[in-house]
């Protein structure tokens, strides 16, 4: 276990905006940072990061939280893991009891095949660097390659020995557990027995955002036409190959900075331009590239320059990967180096100063490429150039903007001599053709962050359901987690009595009406605000968003997480906006008589239908009492609708 005091210390270092930047590229907006949603894709950013009260919070998805909770979340970490992760991060030290045989035999299977993978790495760097075997073959090989032992050692570089049993019986010896070893493809098991995927291969290891190991690629160094150069390690829980890129790691923070990516094929590729100075690169491993790679490569940055080789035979079969780039919305370019290089040897044998001025130099937007590579194709025939003209124009129909689909339309016009106003009518006609309806999201740029009462509303647009009642006891969580410490009322000095907060007032009032949250967390939430008021204990504003439990952290985050930035029409003229807090007095009475009115008409509901049910069974009795119910629940209703006035709210 953890103790408190470094639990909060993990949290007082944890910056919010410094944990999601290592994953998600932000830009400022006002108080706040917004970047696109690394939980689901989307094309306009809603995911919004607030450093004051360090949380984050989705408003397309709703996912929300701290720190721990995005570490959580994203990594597929457990609570315990998410803070080792933070520990380590800001250098915090935890030290905590020595697990028992029980307690890791409970860890989570996903951790496991990431602990099993990790030592994999470990075992084959030694190998490397610290036995004969590795130091002659695989050491000589890397370093024939022109990579120095610092590049080496930042990839967890390594080696298999050809034994085919050796890394099998030392794991085995050594605890780890067979069936992880077999899972994550280290081991293969067949007929014969147990023994080694990757015998006699380099190793490169592949990490996921987070820095963990989840898979191998192996490379062997013998000629062999019957043994594949490059074996990959298999699909498992913690790998999924459509999903990963190699170097993602190592390279995010270097693509934040630069606002763009480098996509490369394989895995020396990125070791050598890493090793020259440009570490903004990442590999498909040979894959084919797919949407959940290019939507990794977007978290970061929308900028992509795809490099090919000089020579690349390949070129024509890979345009449909970069259709699919343009579709996501990203900025595509590409970068065809001299004949016979390929991004490791061109890398290998030129500066940091002569890549960059080389990639300034001969880098072509995507479409302009298309159009001359098949143009010299189709040269004289005009079929060919006709069919030629129809894949450069569906290349363009991918384009979500106008505006960029518009300029790329105008530069084909004058590369194909032909009207533009033809090209745009094919270009909407595939439009037409192939879209696919969907919702626009909001804009948070142009909107007031607190007004003066945030729940000045229309009349309900949806039917009375048990189910809009959540909204109610949603504000009510909201408002205690926020203010609970505020005065509502203050103290009377002559009469002796104490000031009331806001918790106090909520609590003090439901007990009085005997109501109670219908939601099971939040009523969680409630009750132990209740407790630690009961006992004395303070509640700050930062006590239910670090909460141990994830699901309350996260629920509050989303609960307390300010919805809008200030409009800069409003900063540019010094305009005064009233915020909530100031107006506490009116906000608390108005939210909990809106949640008694709420649970009146629900209750009215069910009356009437008990009303309905009653004349069909013609029980007089059972209806002259629930009559007498109904008028003195009306009687209320009247009372709640006098103080809220003409207003109702919104569910």
């Amino acid at each position: 276990m953890i103790d408190r005091a470094t639990i909060d210390r993990i949290f007082d270092a944890a910056r919010i905006v410094d944990v999601v930047e290592e994953f998600v590229s932000l830009k400022r907006k006002g108080a706040n940072y917004f970047g696109c949603c690394p939980f689901h894709n989307e094309r306009t950013p809603s995911f919004s990061v607030n450093p004051a009260r360090n949380i984050y919070k989705c408003f397309g998805c709703g996912k929300a939280g701290n720190a721990v909770n995005f570490i959580m979340e994203h990594e597929h970490l457990s609570y315990v893991d998410a803070l080792h992760y933070l520990a380590k991060k800001y250098h915090i030290e935890i030290v905590e009891k020595e697990q028992t045989e029980d307690e890791k035999r409970q860890k989570d299977k996903r951790e496991s095949l990431i602990i099993v993978s990790e030592y994999a790495a470990r075992i084959f760097q030694d190998n490397l660097f610290n036995s004969r075997e590795g130091s002659l073959i695989g050491l000589s090989y890397f370093k024939e390659r022109g990579f120095r032992e610092e590049t080496i050692k930042k990839f967890e570089l390594g080696y298999c020995f050809e034994a085919r049993e050796a890394f099998t019986k030392k794991a085995l010896e050594e605890g780890y557990k067979e069936e992880y070893l077999v899972e994550t493809g280290l081991l293969i098991k067949n007929e014969r027995g147990l023994f080694d995927r990757f015998a006699g291969r380099v190793m490169f290891p592949i990490h996921s955002l987070a820095g963990k190991v989840i898979a191998f690629g192996g490379r062997i160094l013998k000629t062999d036409q019957k043994t594949a150069k490059y074996l990959n390690s298999p699909e498992s829980e913690i790998y999924h190959k459509s999903k990963v890129l190699y170097g993602i790691y190592q390279a995010r923070k270097s693509m934040v900075q630069n606002d763009k990516c480098f996509l490369v094929e394989g895995y020396t590729d990125v070791i050598s331009m890493h090793q020259a100075g440009i570490e903004n690169v990442v590999a498909s491993s040979g894959t084919s590239l797919t949407v959940e790679q290019i939507q990794l490569i977007k978290r970061f940055t929308p900028n992509i320059t795809v490099l090919y080789d000089g020579d690349s035979a390949g070129i024509k079969a890979s345009l449909r990967g970069i259709d699919m780039i343009l579709q996501e919305d990203m900025n595509v370019k590409v970068l065809l180096l001299p004949d016979g290089e390929d991004p490791d040897s061109f890398a290998r044998t030129h500066s940091v100063t002569e890549l960059e001025d080389f990639i300034r130099t001969n880098e072509t937007d995507f479409i302009t490429f298309k159009a001359k590579l098949l143009l010299d194709d189709a040269k004289g025939d005009p079929i060919k150039r006709a069919q030629m003209i129809k894949e450069v124009v569906e290349s363009i129909a991918l384009i979500p903007q106008d505006i960029t689909r518009s300029v790329y339309l105008r530069e084909c016009s004058r590369l194909f001599e032909i009207d533009e106003r033809v090209l745009a009518e094919n270009v909407n006609t595939i439009r037409r053709k192939t879209a696919v309806k969907s919702k626009q999201k909001p804009r948070y740029d142009d909107v007031v962050e607190d007004t003066v009462d945030p729940f000045i509303l229309r009349e309900p647009e949806q039917p009375i359901s048990p189910k809009n009642l959540d909204i109610f006891e949603q504000e009510i969580i909201r408002l205690m987690i926020s203010y609970g410490n505020s005065i509502l009322i203050e103290p009377d000095i002559e009469a002796g009595t104490p000031g009331t907060t806001v918790s106090e007032y909520f609590i003090h009032e439901f007990r009085v009406d005997d109501l109670s949250i219908q939601q099971p967390l939040l009523q969680k939430i409630f009750n132990e605000y209740e407790q630690l008021l009961a006992t004395g204990e303070s509640v700050n504003d930062t006590y239910f968003t670090r909460h141990s439990d994830p699901e309350i952290s996260k629920t509050a985050a989303g609960l307390i997480a300010p919805k809008y930035v200030l409009s800069r029409i409003h900063t540019q003229h010094g305009a005064v906006v009233k915020t909530e807090e100031v107006n506490l007095n009116a906000v608390v009475p108005q939210s909990l008589m809106a949640y008694r009115n709420y649970r009146v008409i629900l209750m009215l509901e069910e009356i009437g239908q008990a009303i309905r049910q009653a004349e069909e069974d013609k029980n007089t009795v059972l209806l002259d009492e629930l009559f007498a119910r109904y008028i003195s629940l009306n009687q209320v209703k009247k009372e709640l609708a006098q103080f809220l006035g003409k207003r109702v709210y919104n569910f």
